[in-house]
């Protein structure tokens, strides 16, 4: 269980630092939006007289909103994938929240929450983060 529980920290961390950069990329890309509507207009396949403008004030805002909570869960997750990696309860608590979270994100984040899920769940699992401890005799 040992090996499954570290596979679950260096998964979850990898895909969590991915995640990051996601949102970072969202945040570049409402930052320059403008330009990139430009490119898509004049290389695309798009009439600017189709789109309604007062929409394309709230792009950007709706891609900040989406980057910022992208990055917030993926920071949360590489705290949590570090937590459970050095044996922490809170870190498994942390990675088993964010693991319901990426149920809903098909198909990678579904395998890895299942994943993480039915590791972090196992009594083995709990045992190896919560150990009883040693009374010595005589004590």
């Amino acid at each position: 269980m040992e090996k499954h529980v570290q596979m679950v920290g260096i998964l979850n961390l990898v895909y969590r630092a991915f995640m990051l950069l996601v949102g970072f990329f969202l945040l570049f890309l409402a930052a320059a939006f403008e330009k990139v509507f430009d490119l898509i207009v004049r290389y695309g396949d798009v009439r600017v007289e189709e789109i309604p403008m007062e929409l394309l004030d709230f792009v950007p805002i709706i891609l900040v909103l989406i980057g910022i909570l992208i990055a917030i869960i993926s920071t949360l997750g590489i705290i949590g994938a570090i937590g459970v990696l050095k044996r922490k309860e809170w870190g498994r608590i942390l990675v088993l929240v964010i693991s319901f979270f990426n149920l809903l994100r098909f198909p990678l984040g579904t395998m890895l929450g299942v994943y993480s899920i039915w590791i972090l769940f196992s009594s083995e699992t709990v045992k190896l983060f919560n150990p009883v401890p040693v009374v010595p005799p005589g004590a």
